[in-house]
């Protein structure tokens, strides 16, 4: 037998503050404008109320004094007693009547009351003191007194001789000054409730906009995600620069500051400023189009993508391919030295047959001979270069480019002005520019009738100068200021990546040195290219015992 099933209560949705940022934005907007018109509103209505009782007092104290400087006033005051139907009570409800005062009163210097609204309050005292009336001073207040509480004015009562006879007290009803003030409120709030739809509406408008911009986050989603794009951008291994759309840098992250080079200051800074004129800056300002575009910074082969944001600027990202590219070269120079070594073979093989026949004719004088010269060809090309070029890694890369040349059909020389001691104080990166120029020559004059190859290698001082002449089809002169460039060659790409490093790694060596790297024309037609490197030299005559030992094996592999 089956349970019955259980009924679930739907859960309860709590009423609180909303998550949404849309919704939360508003809420805050609304509650702003709502509290600033009620401060704007109070604000005006607390001197309002000031200035109304202020124009209370100053019109009872102008009908005070319009009242006093007429001189039939005092005259009856002084010509009569106080009565109701007297000629000063006469006087005052005209007055009164006329400014719409709630009481004019005139009184005697004893506070005696000649004129009231209430004729039975005539010849009575009046209720609050005239003494700073009686005194010459005018006089502004609100007051209470026998009529209720208003706003007054009192001034003195003065005889044609200027004689202080009475005082003239006039009063506004409070009543209608509170009426004015509350009269005034229907209209201010209806100004403040417009002031607060148009709020409102800005408000909906701007909340709108975050709510496109934000797609309908929650803060507490979009303040995760800004610290899982910290974590993330911080962690990868591969380079990112976010810019602007005036092209100045908004973020970098840590492989970017170490590939190219740049510390965290450099955000908030223009791209050319901080890295300068250059491939790198045009390919990361967008200047240069393409995917996968090929870079060198310092001696780093970088591979660089741009995409464009919406907002005008562009997230790059920098990946490092120096070990890459290092290891494709090295395995095309393997694939060279295997070709060399394969058509090596083929050729030792003509000649063990050669030798072979020889020895079965029994021509034993020839047979020597040709062991004699084949061997002869080889260490004389070998006892050539180590004469002339002393460090033993230079001088095993020309003895092995001297195979592949000859294997190539294409002749390697040594210029005769070549001298070059064992005293190179960066004798790997003379090896890597002599080997790419080398390379590049043999790839020019290859399949050519006559082709030919120089290399003078030669010191001036601390002053190493290179130069590499080919008699192949040359370089155009409207083509010499680039060839120096990252990405530029005329050759098909390898299947290992692309081409167009090998040159611009020769010239940032020769710049980082404080040399130059140029090429002009040679005088077979050709190309010819000259590298200067100063001080490449050290002053020391001797190198170390085991580097030595090192690189002269190195030449005896190669011999």
């Amino acid at each position: 037998m089956t349970a019955p099933p259980t009924r679930t209560t739907p859960r309860r949705r709590r009423l609180g503050w909303p998550r949404r940022v849309f919704s939360q934005v508003l809420l805050m907007q609304l509650a702003i404008a709502a509290g600033v018109a009620v401060l704007a509103t109070g604000l005006f209505l607390a001197p309002l109320s000031a200035q109304l009782d202020d124009q209370a007092m100053r019109r009872a104290l102008a009908i005070a004094a319009t009242t006093a400087a007429q001189p039939q006033v005092a005259d009856d005051l002084l010509a009569s007693r106080p009565s109701a139907r007297g000629p000063v009570q006469a006087d005052a409800e005209r007055i009164r009547r006329a400014t719409g005062a709630e009481y004019v009163v005139i009184m005697d210097t004893r506070g005696v009351r000649w004129s009231h609204t209430d004729p039975g309050e005539i010849g009575k005292v009046v209720s609050t003191s005239p003494k700073d009336a009686l005194a010459g001073r005018d006089v502004m207040e609100i007051d209470s007194g026998t009529l209720g509480r208003s706003a007054r004015g009192k001034v003195p009562l003065r005889d044609t001789g200027g004689r202080i006879v009475g005082a003239v007290s006039v009063g506004i009803e409070y009543d209608s000054v509170r009426a004015r003030l509350l009269n005034a409120i229907p209209g201010l709030l209806a100004y403040a409730g417009g002031a607060l739809a148009v709020g409102a509406l800005a408000a909906y408008l701007i909340a709108r906009r975050i709510h496109k911009q934000t797609r309908d986050l929650a803060f507490s989603d979009i303040s995760g995600l800004l610290a899982e794009r910290e974590a993330m951008l911080h962690s990868i291994r591969e380079g990112v620069v976010a810019l602007d759309r005036d092209g100045r840098i908004r973020l970098l992250n840590d492989e970017a500051q170490r590939l190219l080079g740049v510390g965290p200051e450099a955000g908030g800074r223009a791209l050319d400023e901080v890295l300068g004129a250059g491939r790198t800056t045009d390919v990361l300002a967008g200047r240069v189009e393409g995917t996968d575009l090929l870079t060198v910074r310092g001696h780093r082969v970088l591979v660089t993508n741009r995409m464009p944001t919406d907002d005008g600027g562009a997230v790059a990202t920098l990946r490092d391919r120096t070990e890459l590219e290092r290891l494709g070269r090295e395995l095309d120079s393997t694939r060279g030295l295997i070709d060399a070594l394969r058509a090596q073979d083929h050729e030792h093989a003509n000649r063990l047959h050669t030798l072979l026949g020889l020895l079965e004719l029994e021509l034993y004088e020839e047979a020597v001979e040709f062991i004699t010269e084949v061997v002869g060809v080889h260490r004389a090309t070998a006892e050539q270069v180590t004469e002339k070029v002393r460090d033993p890694l230079l001088a095993a890369v020309l003895v092995g480019k001297a195979t592949v040349a000859a294997e190539r059909a294409v002749a390697l020389s040594l210029s005769p002005a070549t001298s070059l001691p064992d005293r190179l104080v960066d004798p790997r990166g003379l090896v890597t520019v002599t080997g790419n120029l080398l390379d590049n020559a043999l790839d020019a004059t290859a399949g050519s009738p006559g082709a030919a190859v120089e290399v003078e290698l030669r010191a001036e001082g601390r002053t190493v100068v290179l130069r590499v002449r080919d008699n192949g089809p040359g370089i155009p002169a409207e083509h010499r200021e680039l060839v120096f460039t990252e990405g530029w060659t005329t050759k098909e790409p390898p299947a290992h990546g692309k081409r167009g490093l090998g040159l611009a790694l020769v010239g940032r060596f020769a710049e980082r040195m404080g040399g130059s790297a140029r090429v002009g024309a040679g005088p077979d037609g050709g190309a010819e290219f000259t590298v200067v490197l100063p001080d490449a030299l050290s002053e020391a005559l001797e190198q170390g015992l085991s580097d030595d030992g090192h690189r002269r094996e190195a030449v005896e592999e190669a011999r």
